[in-house]
């Protein structure tokens, strides 16, 4: 595998397709993305190790083009189990009314990390992100030493810091508007809705740090790249924008509700998961969004059955709906088609400022 030393060398444009834990994020979007030239994104979160490596190998025979790997950071083990029990109590009806039981919140909380690391490090690839954290220095020196540029997700400059301390390649500057988790390196409650939108968000980190940005949240057209690459970011992440193309492996009711005039607007909620994420706002989000606690992965691992039996109903009512605030302007294009316009959009917007 060749050295990449420089962002700008992973792709031909200045795009990232932003990795989407739970299924968005298949090889077979990254290669498409990655065959339009832009950056294609593997997400490992929630998946086994042995599942992740299949995927490498899959992407690896569609393209040849650079593609990243995206990681969940373990998490610290302080969330309050009495506080999971009363919300696995309210959802007890929501257990009975899919006909299934809630899953067990003790199903583990790193995520399989180490050994994710450990295969990434023996068969590296060209990027790996991380996400609900940093990596110590020997993490990302050892991935350094073997040829990966290493992205550490940031949601404000104090992360930011830590990251470059650390030893990071490079940042994804995320803001408040992104779908999905919030990337932020401790939970804290207290901070709940406080958080940075992006274009301030990359001003001050910029002034912060010397490290190269990827901007993400909200993003859905290229004048909005170009305004992020003007504001100081080398590339621009988009999420929801390429989960609606045929290529992503979201559920068809995921890509159906993200245009549907129904849900009018995304909120930060802990319902599903006990981490702030952006979704669409539905029955389960407006019922049990204010009762969540604090209480990463648990919860995750409390709703999943409940989430996946709804999805077999086709209930989306009851489904992690994640998108970011820019979810009305989804366009249902092939991932190919969307970076063309995408880039043409950008493009113009350039030339209109040259």
């Amino acid at each position: 595998m060749p050295a990449l030393t420089d962002l700008s060398s992973y792709s031909a444009y200045p795009i990232v397709q932003a990795p989407m834990a739970g299924g968005a994020s298949n090889p077979r979007l990254a290669a498409a993305v990655a065959g339009a030239g832009a950056l294609g994104f593997l997400a490992a979160g929630y998946k086994t190790s042995e599942a992740m490596y299949q995927e490498i190998r899959q992407l690896r025979d569609a393209t040849s083009q650079p593609f990243g790997v995206n990681l969940f950071m373990p998490q610290p083990g302080t969330v309050d189990p009495s506080a999971v029990e009363v919300y696995a109590e309210q959802l007890a009806g929501e257990a009975a009314w899919y006909g299934t039981a809630l899953g067990d919140p003790e199903a583990g909380s790193d995520d399989g990390y180490d050994a994710k690391v450990a295969i990434l490090l023996e068969d590296p690839v060209p990027m790996v992100s991380f996400t609900f954290g940093c990596p110590d220095r020997t993490v990302l020196d050892a991935f350094a030493k073997a040829g990966t540029y290493t992205v550490v997700t940031v949601t404000t400059p104090a992360e930011a810091l830590a990251a470059q301390w650390a030893g990071a390649d490079a940042l994804c500057v995320q803001g408040v508007e992104a779908g999905g988790h919030q990337g932020t390196h401790r939970d804290d409650p207290q901070l709940d809705g406080t958080g940075f939108g992006l274009l301030s968000l990359i001003t001050q980190v910029r002034e912060a740090v010397q490290l190269p940005m990827i901007a993400a949240g909200g993003l859905m057209r290229g004048e909005q790249i170009a305004a992020v690459l003007a504001a100081g970011a080398s590339a621009a992440a988009l999420g929801t924008a390429f989960l609606v193309c045929p290529e992503s492996g979201a559920s068809a009711l995921h890509k159906r509700a993200v245009t549907d005039p129904v849900y009018a607007r995304t909120e930060l909620t802990r319902a599903f998961t006990g981490r702030p994420a952006r979704g669409l706002l539905n029955r389960f989000v407006r019922e049990h969004g204010r009762y969540a606690p604090a209480g990463y992965p648990q919860v995750h691992h409390l709703t999943q059955p409940v989430r996946r039996a709804a999805a077999d109903l086709g209930d989306p009512q009851a489904m992690a709906l994640w998108a970011g605030q820019g979810h009305r302007l989804a366009r249902e294009l092939s991932a190919g088609a969307l970076v063309e316009t995408l880039v043409a959009e950008l493009h113009a917007a350039q030339g209109a400022h040259a």
